[in-house]
């Protein structure tokens, strides 16, 4: 596609603040006119800042921002073809809401019968015409927020940037807005680019999505894709419920987890592999399993299951024919919530499941479940078993990595010698997390968690600015101060 085509292309942009930390982090991105497109993302992953330097209101540290084919990474707020439509949404509240959305017009000198055809214009797009002398301080959230749109959108900008517009509302009135933004979008024909940490908002309001995380882009898709083909741990978390687990791929179309063989869909990853395996909740299929069916596990005759029904549902209705691999669990939980019930489901080796589904399953119930090979999404694993450092050997059996010293034994240090550098590997099975930090060699904070079925995958940022992987089966919360100890039996060491 040529560039002529792109309204706004963001060409290596990074941004780092006073502290040295980045903002941004050698962030592309390219948006054709007329595109809605949202940058997705948690608290503090970048997606403002990267609609500040678009806007204008800061300068990336390196990088080019272009407009039109036009380098703007320089060029002041004012001066490019764009409007900027706030959380705070910054009125005017001592003036009225036709003075507010006017302001703009009067600042470029416009004849007056040209503002008031403008304006009225305006605040029909967003449904505000019988509000023109009221005060903006009169207005509930929603009105001042459209007030706030129409002023936008009344210089006719080429691209207009929202940065988390709806985040004040109420939650009905959130997703009326929704709608009514998706609607204007279509009326006005410009390109918008919005900014949000709502996951459900991104998959209904965009042509694409931009998933960002810690100042990088990690995925960009349209809504389906994004859902249904998480590139990794991280989106697979983020957008929506998920079940997340470790799996070996043994074959094109055939992987393991759960301690099960399951037919699926995907190729390209090589044989026995370790992958991360993603199920949606709503992709399990759910039936009630009586012990008479349990004892029958591997049949395939579902009606066999609807023989030994305690209840009015019967699988045989909507439970898939076929070889599918089925697995068997206990309810744990079941939460109404509005379209579906969410249960929670432990399996008889030892692993929980997020089922939805329109049947209620009461916690106590011994249930079926299997899943589509379609329906399995198969993710290469950003990280193995092992976690990765640098290191030193030092005299008295210690080695250096993490910023610290560490004892290991005598069979470890076999063919090194004190001033070796190594490459020291350590399973994530064998960090061991303290509750107080004092205790740990090093300290740092729990940074990301990730629930795999029947164990926590953590993500440890040191101190010193080091990432860490541990597997746990204990309960942490993100943000949680950990000590960090390292078993020297665990600790191997690779000649570097």
């Amino acid at each position: 596609m040529s560039k002529s085509q792109y309204i706004i292309e963001v060409n290596h942009v990074s941004k780092q603040f006073e502290d040295g930390k980045f903002a941004l982090d050698d962030v592309s991105l390219q948006v054709k006119k007329g595109e809605f497109v949202t940058i997705l993302g948690p608290s503090g992953c970048g997606k403002t800042t990267l609609l500040r330097c678009i806007a204008g209101f800061q300068v990336a540290t390196s990088g080019d921002i272009l407009l039109n084919g036009e380098d703007v990474t320089q060029t002041p707020p004012h001066k490019r073809p764009v409007n900027t439509v706030f959380q705070k949404y910054a009125l005017f509240p001592h003036l009225n809401v036709f003075e507010n959305v006017a302001f703009g017009l009067k600042l470029k000198k416009i004849d007056r019968d040209t503002i008031i055809k403008k304006v009225k214009q305006a605040l029909k797009t967003v449904g505000m015409s019988d509000y023109e002398y009221r005060n903006v301080d009169s207005l509930s959230g929603g009105q001042q927020q459209r007030v706030a749109i129409a002023r936008a959108i009344v210089n006719q900008p080429e691209v207009l940037l929202l940065d988390e517009p709806l985040a004040a509302l109420d939650l009905k009135m959130r997703k009326d807005m929704q709608l009514e933004l998706k609607e204007m979008h279509k009326k006005l024909g410009i390109t918008f680019i919005y900014v949000t940490h709502d996951q459900e908002e991104a998959l209904t309001l965009s042509d694409r999505v931009v998933v960002m995380n810690e100042g990088k882009i990690q995925q960009i898709g349209t809504p389906m894709d994004i859902y249904n083909e998480p590139v990794n741990c991280f989106v697979a978390d983020f957008i929506g419920e998920s079940n997340i687990l470790s799996g070996t791929m043994i074959r094109d179309k055939r992987v393991r987890f759960c301690e099960k063989e399951f037919d699926c869909v995907d190729t390209g990853f090589g044989e026995n592999q370790p992958v991360d395996v993603v199920i949606r909740p709503e992709d399990i299929y759910i039936w009630e399993s009586s012990t008479n069916t349990k004892k029958a596990k591997g049949d395939d005759d579902l009606a066999a299951v609807a023989a030994t029904q305690q209840s009015d549902y019967d699988p045989d209705d909507r439970v898939p024919k076929g070889n599918f691999t089925k697995w068997y669990g206990v309810v744990q939980s079941c939460i109404f919530k509005g379209v579906h019930y969410e249960m929670m489901v432990l399996t008889d080796n030892g692993y929980e499941f997020m089922v939805q589904d329109y049947h209620e399953f009461l916690p106590g119930a011994e249930v079926g479940m299997l899943v589509k090979p379609e329906d399995i999404q198969i993710m290469h694993k950003e990280h193995h078993i092992y976690n990765h450092f640098e290191g030193e050997v030092l005299k008295n059996n210690k080695v250096r990595f993490l910023d610290a010293e560490w004892e290991v034994t005598d069979e470890q240090l076999a063919g090194l010698s004190a001033g070796d550098n190594v490459e020291v590997l350590v399973p994530f099975r064998q960090i061991d997390l303290q509750d107080h930090e004092d205790e740990g060699v090093v300290s740092g904070e729990v940074h990301f968690i990730l629930y795999k079925g029947n164990h926590y995958h953590l993500t440890i940022r040191t101190d010193e600015g080091y990432d860490l992987f541990a597997n746990t089966s204990d309960v942490w919360d993100n943000g949680d101060r950990v000590g960090i100890l390292i078993a020297p039996e665990s600790i191997k060491l690779v000649k570097g």
